[in-house]
C-alpha cells in the first residue's frame, strides 16, 4: 500500500507562514473573497487529478 504524505514539506510551512502575515492584513470582504477564490483553485486542482488518472487507469 503507497504511503502518502500528510505532513508539509519545509518550503510549504515557510510558504504557510508567509500567507498567514499577509492574510492577517486582510479586511472581512477580502479574507472572504480570498477564500473563495483558494476553495475554487482547489476544485480544480481535485478535477485535474481526477482527469489525470482517468487518463492512467
Amino acid at each position: 500500500m503507497m504511503q502518502i504524505p500528510l505532513e508539509l514539506s519545509l518550503e510549504q510551512e515557510f510558504s504557510l507562514k508567509t500567507y498567514e502575515q499577509q492574510v492577517k492584513g486582510l479586511n472581512q470582504d477580502q479574507a472572504q473573497g480570498l477564500l473563495l477564490e483558494v476553495l475554487r483553485q482547489l476544485m480544480i486542482k481535485e478535477n485535474v487529478i481526477k482527469h489525470l488518472i482517468a487518463q492512467i487507469e
